[in-house]
């Protein structure tokens, strides 16, 4: 049940959060699980009813295996749980000769702690409107829309306005995060500028019923999203998408430029596109411009932005909610140290350094070359003018489309605050590995003890000390201390599954990304710790911070 007003006229907590979206959400819980006092300002009284943001990656579904809401999700699925939640990509219409699989996330599995998932985001927002609920240190306004921001050396004052009605509302917060979509009024608020890559291009989402489309597509058993490239499109795609088993789909593609829902047949588009008749039934039809933006910084000052609200980009490969929750829990771990005192002085800062080229990369490496490869595909091969040479072609795609997979492995590797090697850089572009690396994310292994590593994870900072040296063990131990930082001690052997990771020592951060190994006994554990949460301030102590602003007792309710 959400907390509702009682006709106050001012509230406080330590971070407002302005937009309960999954992103929004996600950082409430994240917050509210260490201890943090958060408000969220939310105008929908309920999620809205459109299917997008439905693919969920391993590594998102680890976000909710931690926020405690893992088996709910998983619960909420629209379509059942025995049915695939594969891709495919066919040529010229959905039922044409031509299809290979993609965006087989299940091909990376082993390398995280949870399955993938997929449901409508209406769906997530449901479970995790219901887990933020059961937080006390989490208020949910519904019902209230944010009408400007002001922000001051000691906090942020979040000025509120409720959507059916004149009453007001100032929410204060020590920070401020936008998570209100592309449109941001926080980032417009705080001045932060975008930079924009647009394509000139009219999009429609058709929302549709159709029983007859599920019968056609029964060829493509276990699939349930399925991309249409047809070469009159110049590499922008026709995509197909379930919303549940055999009634109800979302589709997006592009449209003239001059389309509206009176002027134009989409029900004759879709038959197109798929290459069959079949009933339609349409239950929503809404447009989007096709565009990649981000914003020039994550951060002004006590103001922060996440999810779209930082960042923008086509719905092609379920990038974008699963880059706004690991804003969320990058975001949220660093906030909870600032407050509690642990935090060094840059470590907020660090948000803005990792997360923003992550997205960067993201947008330029995979969703931009993605369009000019299948443009580039489209001009130079035809099955109509060169059969052969067009099959062939499409063979190397299908494969390549399974080393993609592998490759997308967002990491922090050139990270002001991870022991990385010098001159790396932080980017989407790696390659999944059982090797502990600096600024990449653990993989799960079994300890010798039998428990998976990540079951023995802290809700801090985790050593994993392998065969490790006592004294070495105590150093860390001490160090942490005296930073007074959250420090989970894990000692074991150095055999079977764990030796994959080819270390002794290894630091997890609050987020599962490592932030330094070491094969050697390490000459320094305080210079190590205090990298790693942005401090080094000569000292030997990380840079002091207030306290939480409301004391909540204990953390953590994982």
């Amino acid at each position: 049940m959400d907390r509702t007003m009682e006709n106050a006229a001012e509230k406080a907590a330590d971070v407002v959060i302005v937009g309960g979206g999954p992103v929004g959400m996600g950082l409430a819980i994240e917050l509210g699980q260490r201890g943090v006092g958060t408000i969220v300002v939310e105008r929908h009284a309920s999620p809205q009813p459109v299917p997008k943001g439905q693919n969920l990656t391993q590594r998102t579904m680890e976000h909710f295996h931690f926020w405690g809401a893992e088996k709910e999700l998983r619960a909420a699925r629209t379509v059942p749980k025995e049915y695939g939640i594969g891709g495919l990509t066919a040529y010229g219409t959905l039922l044409g000769d031509y299809h290979y699989d993609w965006l087989q996330r299940e091909l990376v599995r082993p390398f995280y702690y949870t399955d993938n998932e997929r449901l409508p985001q209406y769906a997530t927002e449901e479970v995790l409107r219901a887990r933020a609920a059961q937080l006390p240190t989490v208020e949910l306004l519904y019902g209230w829309s944010a009408a400007g921001i002001e922000q001051g050396e000691d906090g942020v004052a979040v000025l509120a306005k409720r959507k059916d009605g004149d009453e007001h509302l100032t929410v204060r917060g020590r920070y401020a995060v936008g998570c209100d979509g592309s449109r941001s009024l926080v980032r417009e608020e705080a001045g932060i500028a975008q930079t924009r890559s647009e394509h000139d291009r009219l999009m429609v989402l058709l929302v549709f019923r159709s029983t007859g489309l599920h019968e056609l597509l029964k060829r493509f058993p276990g699939k349930s999203f399925y991309n249409v490239l047809h070469p009159d499109l110049k590499g922008y795609w026709q995509f197909f998408g379930r919303v549940d088993l055999g009634n109800t789909w979302f589709f997006h593609a592009p449209v003239p430029a001059d389309t509206t829902k009176d002027n134009f047949d989409f029900k004759s588009y879709l038959h197109r596109a798929a290459g069959a008749e079949f009933d339609v039934d349409f239950e929503h039809i809404g447009f989007w411009d096709l565009r990649v933006a981000t914003a020039d910084s994550y951060r002004k000052g006590r103001v922060f932005i996440a999810g779209d609200a930082a960042h923008s980009h086509p719905p092609y490969g379920g990038y974008g909610i699963n880059t706004g929750f690991e804003d969320a829990r990058n975001l949220g771990w660093k906030l909870a140290a600032t407050l509690q005192g642990w935090a060094g002085p840059r470590l907020l800062d660090s948000y803005d350094e990792e997360r923003r080229p992550v997205f960067a990369s993201t947008a330029r490496d995979y969703i931009e070359k993605a369009i000019e490869s299948d443009r580039a595909f489209l001009e130079a091969f035809d099955p109509r003018r060169d059969r052969a040479a067009f099959e062939a072609e499409w063979i190397a795609r299908g494969s390549g489309a399974r080393g993609e997979v592998n490759a997308f492995e967002p990491n922090y590797r050139g990270s002001p605050v991870v022991a990385g090697a010098p001159g790396a850089k932080t980017d989407a572009v790696g390659g999944h590995s059982f090797r502990a690396r600096p600024g990449h994310h653990l993989a799960p292994r079994r300890l010798p003890s039998g428990a998976n590593v990540f079951e023995k994870l802290g809700e801090g900072f985790t050593l994993l000390a392998l065969d490790g040296d006592a004294d070495a063990i105590a150093g860390f131990r001490n160090a942490a201390a005296r930073l007074d930082l959250p420090l989970e001690i894990v000692a074991e052997a150095r055999e079977g599954e764990v030796d994959a990771y080819e270390a002794r020592y290894i630091l997890v951060r609050p987020d599962q990304f490592v932030a330094w190994v070491s094969d050697e006994t390490p000459a320094n554990a305080l210079e190590v710790l205090e990298r790693a949460i942005g401090g080094g301030t000569g000292n030997g102590t990380a840079a002091t911070a207030p306290r939480s602003l409301v004391e909540h007792g204990p953390a953590g309710e994982r």
